[in-house]
């Protein structure tokens, strides 16, 4: 499997962002967690692209919001 960029962002309340970082690691994919309630720069990234939910996850250039397995595992080539 070729090595993605993952890059999660999170906050420390979600369910599903705990549900996604298990996940992720059950499946040995190395990601960045960006945590919105810990990082002003996270969140304002977020906010300037009209992103409203967490968890919202970037592989590579695709983005992927809320806990989608199916789409996940297709962007990962899993």
């Amino acid at each position: 499997m070729e090595n993605k960029n993952v890059v999660v962002y999170t906050s420390s309340s979600c369910h599903y962002c705990h549900l996604l970082k298990d996940y992720l690691n059950e499946k040995n994919i190395s990601f960045d967690e960006k945590n919105i309630d810990q990082d002003p720069e996270a969140r304002s990234f977020l906010i300037k692209n009209k992103i409203m939910g967490v968890p919202a996850t970037y592989i590579d250039d695709e983005q992927i919001i809320g806990f989608d397995k199916a789409r996940l595992d297709k962007a990962l080539g899993l």
